[in-house]
């Protein structure tokens, strides 16, 4: 592997403030490599001091200045839960070791919020008729919202948790979402995947390719504003196992009358009345994270909704979870949506400007 913030252990502690002088903002961090590729240690400008201190000699090679307790993660066991760890200690350069100890790739969470083992796969198949005429000539995901595309909000938050293998399926004016991903979106390429008739909400799945490196997959509407914790969902959906999760909205529902409750043993008896209650619920938010093996149920071809194929897992014994969703999350299915999503995207640009 080679990078600019890599030295080779035999390399001098002058060798390494050259390089350290010369790399980007925020990569203030050097990794030590042996002959083989092994991960020696790391090197930071703290580290060069403390050795000049104790030995002033600047032809002293980085092995014997580096900080060899470093912090890093296995390439085959990449745990977002230590990521997680690792970016509340404020480490923002971790490496990623192969079982022989050689470095593979470096993640930086400030460019990554995390690292997680799922694909994704984005619906963008519909008309959005409620949204008509501004979805006459338009898919809906193609649709602007402070000049960017509504389903480039939902790329974009995949791709900060290092999610890579995004895909898109398409039907409604399909070639426009096509061309809008022609071109790779920094690390991240996205594969649309049309659909030759309507495949419900999840039927699309069946064509996904052999998952390599996940055992999971997260399907969400490609319409959505919303400011989910990816990380949290799959941690969630990893630590108990779960076959399905489902994120989750909560929805009240009042009752503007005083309802009564009968005696189950006397229809004609009220036992109890109440004055305008209101219900609590949780209300599917369109984004899902799928186990492989589930998916691997669907027919290629063959129709199915998220929700068919969930009330399937359920009646086999399968375990779905359901995960809420703390902070926004809006459905952008009407032209008061759209404004709503509209509003809270300018207000977010300007608290951030």
């Amino acid at each position: 592997m080679k990078a600019p913030n890599i030295i080779a252990h035999t390399a001098t502690i002058v060798d390494a403030l050259r390089r350290l002088n010369n790399l980007p903002g925020g990569e203030l961090t050097l990794f030590v490599v042996d002959d083989d590729g092994r991960l020696v240690g790391t090197l930071t400008d703290g580290d060069i001091r403390r050795a000049l201190l104790a030995e002033p000699d600047l032809t002293m090679s980085v092995s014997a200045a580096c900080h060899k307790n470093f912090r890093s993660v296995s390439e085959d066991k990449l745990d977002p839960a230590l990521l997680r760890e690792y970016r509340a200690q404020g480490i923002t350069q971790v490496p990623v070791l192969d079982s022989s100890r050689r470095l593979v790739r470096i993640i930086n969470l400030i460019e990554v919020r995390t690292v997680l083992p799922l694909r994704a796969l984005l619906m963008a198949g519909g008309k959005g008729e409620r949204l008509r005429p501004a979805t006459q000539n338009t898919p809906k995901p193609l649709l602007q919202i402070e000049g960017k595309a509504l389903i480039d909000y939902n790329v974009e938050a995949l791709a900060a948790c290092g999610i890579t293998d995004i895909n898109v399926a398409t039907g409604y004016l399909a070639e426009q979402i096509e061309q809008h991903f022609a071109s790779p979106r920094g690390d991240v390429k996205v594969t649309c995947r049309r659909e030759e008739k309507p495949l419900g909400t999840i039927g699309a799945a069946a064509f996904l390719s052999p998952a390599k490196a996940t055992t999971d997959t997260l399907v969400m509407n490609s319409d959505l504003i919303t400011t989910i914790s990816f990380e949290e969902m799959y941690l969630h959906h990893r630590d108990l196992g779960a076959d399905i999760t489902i994120a989750a909205v909560p929805y009240q529902v009042s009752v503007p009358y005083a309802i009564l409750t009968t005696d189950s043993t006397n229809p004609n008896k009220v036992s109890a009345i109440e004055e305008k209650p209101a219900y609590s619920y949780y209300a599917n938010a369109g984004i899902y994270i799928f186990r492989d093996s589930v998916l691997a149920g669907l027919v290629p071809g063959e129709r199915c909704d998220a929700t068919d194929l969930i009330e399937r897992t359920i009646n086999a014994g399968g375990l779905v979870t359901y995960y809420p969703i703390k902070g926004t999350w809006i459905d952008v299915g009407s032209p008061v949506d759209f404004r709503q999503a509209a509003e809270l995207m300018r207000h977010h640009r300007n608290m951030t400007e």
